[in-house]
């Protein structure tokens, strides 16, 4: 051996003293004791010595790498406190700038503003209300009395009694009527709840409610907004039809498909090869919520219409799993 331990153990701790990058004192560790450091080197030609120099030549040999470890680790730390100190209030000043990460509008948000935005453009004011409502504004005000078969349909989450999570925006219809003599147009956008989930449903989704009310209302005038919002909303050759359907709060009530957006019509999986898709429900309002608010039936007539905003946007964007909304996965939303 042409070093002595003693020696290379010297050599390393004055080293590691006068080493001034993180870098440096890298190199020295795998100098002294990497796979072929000096120490390694060492321990692997004891046994070229006399039999009875190995074991005091061994532990010694051990003990010099245990210290050279402890006094590697002593200069990291030494090196990275300097270099904190060196920084200007605990940032490194000449690092470049780290752009910030930034969300993206959410597509619920994106078309819920665009469905408010051609309303507003037709003159309809947008309202808000509470989303736990009571049973009268969600259920009894719309013509749906206790034990009414249509209860069935909406899933409700009972906080109390009498105190639902509520199941449709509607009851603002009856909100804004109560304030407010006709005529009237409003819309009501908002977080409704349901008990179901699967790939088209969610317990919580969103909701847009609207309402007009005046003299000499027409189902005419009906078809002629919905047309107007389907075109903007979709396409201006967009197809529309009306369906008679069933709604409490609404008589005559009909639903609105649109000619299927995957196949043109043609008939596809998405349309169940019929070639249309339902969109939203509508009709005129019946008498008896005129009647709960203090309406007069001879005079004032109007209409209503809702529709699901998650099923909007899964039309227009293509979107075959109402979960991806809620997932607030970054990659997702900057699609839209």
């Amino acid at each position: 051996m042409d070093k002595t331990i003693d020696d290379i153990q010297a050599e390393a701790l004055a080293a590691l003293e006068s080493a001034e990058t993180a870098e440096e004192v890298g190199r020295l560790s795998v100098r002294y004791l990497g796979r072929k450091g000096l120490v390694t080197q060492y321990l692997r030609n004891i046994s070229s010595l006399p039999e009875n120099e190995r074991p005091d030549a061994g532990k010694k040999a051990n003990q010099t790498k245990k210290i050279l470890e402890q006094a590697i680790k002593s200069a990291e730390k030494r090196i990275a406190a300097q270099q904190k100190t060196e920084l200007v209030g605990g940032v490194d000043v000449t690092l470049p700038g780290r752009p910030a990460p930034r969300g993206h509008m959410h597509p619920i948000t994106q078309i819920t503003r665009r469905i408010c935005d051609i309303f507003v453009r037709m003159g309809f004011d947008i309202v808000e209300g509470p989303e736990v409502e009571s049973d009268y504004y969600n259920f009894e005000a719309l013509n749906i009395p206790k034990n009414h078969p249509a209860r069935d349909m909406q899933d409700t989450f009972y906080i109390a009694e009498n105190i639902v999570l509520r199941t449709h925006t509607s009851p603002l219809q009856v909100r804004m009527m109560e304030q407010y003599p006709p005529p009237l147009r409003v819309v009501a956008p908002g977080k409704v709840y349901r008990c179901d989930s699967d790939l088209t449903h969610t317990p919580m989704f969103h909701q847009i409610e609207g309402l007009l009310v005046d003299e000499e209302v027409s189902f005419g005038d009906l078809k002629g907004v919905l047309t107007e919002f389907v075109q903007k909303v979709f396409d201006p050759d967009t197809s529309i039809r009306f369906r008679p359907s069933f709604f409490p709060f609404t008589e005559p009530s009909a639903e609105v498909d649109i000619q299927c957006v995957m196949c043109r019509g043609r008939g596809c999986k998405v349309c169940s090869h019929t070639g249309w898709l339902e969109v939203l429900g509508c009709g005129m309002v019946h008498p008896a919520l005129f009647e709960n608010v203090g309406y007069d039936t001879r005079r004032y007539c109007g209409f209503a219409f809702g529709m699901g905003i998650e099923r909007i946007a899964m039309l227009k964007y293509g979107i075959n799993d109402i979960r991806l909304f809620f997932e607030s996965d970054d990659r997702f939303l900057r699609q839209f």
